[in-house]
Parts: C-alpha cells; structure tokens; sequence
C-alpha cells in the first residue's frame, strides 16, 4: 500500500467525492430515475459509504506515515511485526500506543538503573579514594620526616619506618579484599569444591586469633551439639575461610571494650548446616543494619579505623556464601550483641 503525503488528503478525498457522484449521476440518468427524492437519497448515500472507506483508507496511510519513525526506533529490529501492523485493519493506533507505552517503561527502567550504577560508581570511587588518599598521606608525613633529618636519629627513624610499614600492610588489605570482591562479582573467582570437617576449621581459626582474642579480654567458645565427625560440608575450603575468620575477627575487634566472648555454633538442617557466630559486642543500631553488607560501611567510622579494618570484610562474606548459593542473615540489639548465620551444604569425606 502506498503512503500518501499528508497535504494531498483532502485533495484526493475530494477529488472521489467528485467522481462518486459523477458516476452516481449517469447511472440514475440511464436507470430514468426521475424521482428527484430518491435520486439525491442514492447519491448522498453512496457518497457517505465511498467516502467513509476511502478516508479510512487515507487516514491510515496518514497514521502509518506519522507512526513509522517512531516506530522504528521502538522496533528497530522488528520491522515485521510494523509491515503485519499495517496489514491489519484493527486496533493499529491502539497496538502502536500500547507498544510505545511499554517501550517508554521499559527505557524509564533502564534510566533508573543507570542512575543507580552511576551513583554506586561515585560512592565506590570516592570510597576507594578515601580508603586510600588517608595511609598515603600518612606514608608521606612519615617519610618527609626521615628525608629531613630523621633518617640519621635512631630515636625515631626505625619508629617511622615500622609504622609505614603498618600503614603499607592496611592499604593492601584494601587492595587485595576490593580485588576479591570483584573476583567474586564477575564470577572469575571459581569456587573449588571440597568435602572438610567444618570444626576443624573453626578451630584452627580460633588459634589463628588467639592472640587478638587474648588483647581483647574475648573468649572464644565452640558450641557442638552434634558428633565432631559428622560436622561434614561441601564447599570451597579457603573462601569459608575467609568467610568465618572475618566474621570471628570482627566479632572480636567489636566486642564491648571491657571484654566479652564470641560463640561459634551449627544447627542441623536437613542438607545443611546453618553456622552461627555471635558475639556480646556494642551492636549494631538498626538504622545501619540494612546497610552493613555494603563496601566500606562502617557504624562508627572512628572505631573502625581503630580497629584496622578496610570496612570491606562484611562485603566479602556475603560474596562468599551467595557465590556458594547460600544466604546469610543478621541480628543485632545494641548494647547486648550481634550474630551472623549463613547456610553451607553437608558433604561426606570419602
């Protein structure tokens, strides 16, 4: 069907009118139609229907021509679909608005999506270069210092050089956790599935942090409910690892300054196991619970910093056990404590 310009509609529609009464005439003069009632009746009725389909017609070409650049921005890969539009005679107006609308939402969606990456980028950069911009000046004091002069007093150039290096040891932390959480993120960190008693891992990570235990007045306890060689799981060893030892270590860290104790224990679960670590610590308020996943948030920035840590290790543990297939919860009331519980899938060592 061809699409006419817009400005020849009513030319052309006035132009059939024209022949349609024409050809009307000569047929009622060769029919001796004589009754001049009936004569302009069948004329003025054959006008109404030839007009109605021919400005039908028209009108379509006209909304085709109008909807197709549209169109083909909303469908551009699917031009089919306009050509069977155009075929057909029903709801093509309707059929167009309808797709325009679900296209307008469906790039509304996507606008707000961006928006929302583009924001978490921001924080993300601007956290990055926080974390950072803060031990890199730190380093620089440290060693204007030692360039101007300090260097050759032994008072303070060994002082200055160990708390460099402390500084130095803090900033690859954050490199290397930001590296595993993207690792995790994009799925190139592949998880290496093994069969491990999962108490012997918690033990070996409470001897790893002893020391900072035994500074910070903590007990560490393991609570078996259950036989020791049936505590069996399926699961990448060294990311569980990670997963619970940042989880006792913070438990500990953010213990209550006095002392108190963490508690690692397991629930059976059919499948699974659900792994429980609480501690007696100052608690997290409820308005930062919803965000205590996040990279680089911290309730009590101060502290944080204090304590040593990169604000990124509850980020990774919830990478750890999402990239295992498994969720993970917390509860926390302030001033009386905080427990972290994930699941893990059971194994048997063969």
């Amino acid at each position: 069907m061809k699409i006419l310009p817009h400005k020849n509609i009513a030319i052309r529609i006035a132009l059939v009118g024209l022949l349609t009464a024409v050809i009307v005439g000569v047929v009622l003069y060769f029919l001796h139609v004589e009754n001049p009632f009936i004569a302009v009746a069948t004329l003025a009725v054959c006008e109404i229907v030839v007009l109605y389909f021919v400005s039908r017609i028209l009108m379509k070409s006209f909304i085709v021509e109008k909807i197709r650049p549209i169109y083909k921005i909303i469908r551009s890969a699917q031009m089919p679909k306009f050509k069977e539009l155009v075929k057909s005679d029903e709801n093509l107006l309707e059929t167009a608005s309808k797709d325009a609308e679900e296209w307008a939402a469906r790039k509304s969606e996507e606008l707000e999506q961006l928006k929302k990456q583009e924001l978490f980028r921001k924080e993300y950069i601007g956290n990055v270069a926080h974390e950072l911009k803060t031990p890199i000046f730190t380093i620089q004091g440290y060693v204007s210092t030692l360039l101007d002069g300090g260097l050759y007093d032994e008072s303070i150039n060994r002082k200055y050089l160990e708390r460099s290096d402390k500084v130095i040891q803090r900033m690859t932390s954050i490199v290397n956790d930001l590296d595993a959480i993207n690792r995790l993120e994009s799925g190139e960190l592949k998880m290496e599935y093994t069969a491990f008693n999962i108490v012997d891992l918690v033990n070996e990570i409470f001897e790893s942090q002893e020391y900072l235990a035994k500074e910070r007045n903590v007990t560490l306890s393991l609570e078996l409910t259950y036989p020791k060689n049936t505590m069996v799981v399926y699961a990448d060893r060294m990311r569980i690892s990670m997963a619970l030892s940042n989880l006792i270590v913070n438990a500990i860290k953010y213990n209550k300054p006095e002392g108190g104790s963490v508690r690692v224990r397991f629930f059976d679960m059919d499948s699974r196991f659900l792994v429980e670590v609480s501690d007696t610590g100052i608690g997290i308020p409820q308005d930062c619970q919803g965000r205590i996943f996040e990279r680089f948030f911290r309730v009590d920035k101060s502290r944080s910093r204090e304590q040593g840590g990169t604000g990124l290790g509850l980020a990774i543990v919830k990478h750890v056990v999402e990239a295992h297939g498994e969720t993970i919860n917390m509860k926390s009331t302030l001033n009386k404590g905080t427990s972290f519980s994930f699941t893990i899938k059971k194994g048997v060592i063969q």
